[in-house]
């Protein structure tokens, strides 16, 4: 395994100089407005960014998930959230490896050519969160069409999506024997879903990361809707998960570092009692202490990638490297917070809108307290807490 980040210098300097061309003042702008960064997403699959995980026949740059982290990691870096558009590189991976051949080629193409987005995943409900297998909403087979009827929450990007990936049950739980088969994957029209039986009802929160909860009400679906198997759903969405929390990982990477070279810069300038407060060491230690945080982070997300690139387990690996990252970033976040005084709570000086930004992934897409119940379990040996 290579983690120089030579490596990947090309793309970093190209995903850098588009994101030149969108300055701080168009993100804040976007904020403040609690609006979708559309030219800025837009921007981001013209020059085929989007599409890096699409297999070059479909259009795409066949890239792995290593290069998709680097995007992802050099979009927050700059100054930017990439919440707005990570959805797509995560979802993907369940359609290119468990899609059928139709779907492949009547999707990819137009994934990757920008003619439909692909956000959205319809995973958690209110009432289950991350128990995944106890969810409610069903599925059910009605000749030629799937109805869906339940409820989900928390479920981003989908008033700025053509298509979603849903998991439903299809068999009732209490008819299987591991509680995890009897899932399913569906791959949703958000538009033609809203016109017939999926109503939309937005979450106000406290960053500008748009999400929603949805409800089915006999919402049919056609039978190719299905991707792969019916009841291996849970198997499959869990291909995406550990791509999400890998991506996530970079984002919160990319995060740090901006948090720490934003605060570096002022504590060498700012001035009081006639010298820098960077020649503190109170200043310092916190700074520092992040920034080797980062570091270290920033090896296990390259481990994670390696393996899920190279088709290898990689289920820990992708955790440890979320709560790693999400744990330095806010630490980062805090320092620079913190050594900016009262202007860390200016708008002008993005340090509140990024500080909000980062500490959503000590909570999502799974709370730091699970990650660490899973460690314990499938690394430690340590009995099953719940």
């Amino acid at each position: 395994m290579n983690f120089l980040e030579d490596d990947y210098q090309d793309i970093r300097e190209g995903v850098r100089a588009l994101c030149a061309t969108f300055p701080p003042e168009y993100h804040r702008k976007i904020d403040a407005e609690r609006s979708y960064p559309e030219d800025f997403v837009d921007a981001l699959t013209r020059e085929g960014w989007m599409a890096a995980l699409i297999p070059e026949e479909y259009g795409g740059s066949g890239l792995g998930l290593t290069e998709a982290s680097v995007i992802m990691e050099e979009i927050n870096r700059a100054g930017g959230n990439s919440g707005a558009c990570h959805g797509q590189m995560y979802n993907m991976n369940t359609l290119v490896q468990h899609g059928s051949e139709a779907q492949r080629s009547r999707i990819l193409p137009k994934l990757a050519s920008g003619e439909l987005r692909l956000q959205s995943m319809g995973v958690t409900e209110p009432t289950t969160g991350t128990d995944t297998t106890q969810l409610k909403t069903t599925a059910v087979k009605k000749g030629d069409r799937w109805v869906i009827n339940g409820q989900k929450v928390w479920i981003s990007r989908v008033q700025h999506s053509d298509l979603m990936i849903l998991l439903a049950r299809t068999t009732p739980l209490s008819e299987v024997k591991k509680k995890s088969e009897g899932l399913s994957i569906f791959l949703v029209d958000v538009k033609q879903a809203m016109a017939k039986g999926m109503t939309v009802r937005p979450i106000a929160n406290m960053v500008n990361h748009e999400t929603n909860e949805l409800f089915f009400d006999e919402l049919e679906l056609p039978e190719d809707a299905l991707i792969g198997e019916e009841g291996k759903g849970f198997k499959y969405i869990l291909t995406g998960l550990n791509a999400e929390r890998a991506l996530i990982a970079a984002e919160c990477i990319g995060d740090g570092y901006w948090f720490t070279d934003k605060v570096t810069e002022y504590v060498k300038e700012r001035k009081v009692f006639g010298r820098p407060i960077g020649q503190n060491q109170g200043v310092q230690f916190p700074i520092a202490e992040a920034f080797i945080e980062i570091e270290a982070a920033n090896l296990m997300r390259y481990k994670a990638c390696a393996l899920f690139d190279a088709g290898k387990p990689c289920g820990s690996e992708a955790n440890m490297a979320k709560l790693l990252a999400a744990k330095a970033s806010w630490e980062a976040a805090n320092a620079c917070l913190q050594f900016h005084g009262g202007f860390g709570f200016a708008c002008e000086y993005d340090v509140e809108r990024k500080f909000r930004e980062t500490r959503l992934y000590q909570v999502a897409p799974i709370s730091t307290n699970l990650i660490l119940s899973y460690v314990a379990e499938h690394i430690l040996g340590l009995p099953r807490s719940f």
